[in-house]
């Protein structure tokens, strides 16, 4: 069986049919498919989201791209929905949260402030309440390392992971695994797939962040995490693994990076 460690169930991309991808997901032996918040205006639709999929878990956060319309106030809402999640067996993590230097915007001196700022409360949330993180790390490796040094929660995953080796070590250094998906299923995609083959193996996770990161089969159509088994198949065979084997270490890995899913799985 198979955990997809990070999806967006809940985008406007999948429209009704979120909880109908769940099942079928069920269906291809995804047990589990963690859905992160992305902002305040989303926390209530992906725990609901997650009530209502067997196969399904949440995260709450607030993501580096929505902080720019985020307020002050809608930290001190996530920490008391936190609070109150906690006593909510599908509540797993914190995110996704993170850094973004890619986007132009989001590079303004003023707008990397604030981006750090809400990063560093999150964490310190995370910190609070013994959760791991679903970190955003796009162009930022450095800079949310630095920050995990300060505030060091509980582990959690790097999400879709695209640094150098030196990188990978210091997040897993400190606790973190790494996400990896449909990116690396592109020949072209040189440095992800000699860092998903190469990798501790138990530092890795899976992830498919449907609706996006399609697999090179159905890019550029709308991913899904009915994908992840193929997904799983292939970093099997960059890694020149039986597929059961990788399947099995990906699973205990997930366990390990989020370990509120181990009790929804048992």
């Amino acid at each position: 069986m198979w955990i997809d460690t990070h999806c967006h169930l809940d985008a406007h991309e999948f429209g009704a049919q979120s909880l109908e991808v769940a099942q079928r997901a069920g269906q291809q032996g995804v047990s589990m498919i963690v859905i992160p918040a992305v902002a305040r205006a989303n926390f209530e639709e992906v725990a609901a989201l997650a009530a209502q999929s067997p196969n399904a878990s949440y995260a709450l956060g607030i993501h580096p791209i929505y902080v720019p319309q985020a307020e002050d106030e809608d930290l001190d809402v996530l920490r008391a929905a936190v609070e109150k999640a906690m006593l909510d067996p599908r509540f797993v993590a914190i995110g996704e949260i993170g850094l973004d230097f890619f986007l132009p915007m989001l590079c303004e001196p003023a707008m990397r402030e604030k981006q750090e700022r809400f990063f560093r409360a999150q964490l310190r949330i995370a910190r609070d309440f013994g959760l791991p993180v679903l970190t955003h790390v796009r162009r930022s490796q450095d800079q949310v390392l630095k920050h995990l040094r300060q505030v060091t929660p509980a582990g959690g995953i790097a999400h879709a992971f695209n640094g150098s080796f030196q990188q990978a070590e210091a997040f897993i250094k400190l606790g973190m695994h790494l996400g990896f998906g449909g990116a690396m299923t592109f020949t072209r995609a040189l440095q992800i797939r000699r860092l998903a083959s190469e990798l501790p193996l138990e530092s890795l996770v899976l992830e498919t962040d449907a609706p996006d990161i399609s697999p090179s089969w159905i890019h550029p159509a709308r991913n899904s995490p009915e994908q992840l088994p193929a997904i799983g198949a292939a970093l099997a065979g960059l890694r020149g693994m039986d597929e059961s084997e990788l399947r099995q270490a990906a699973w205990r890995n997930s366990l390990a990076a989020v370990p509120r899913l181990a009790p929804l799985l048992s």
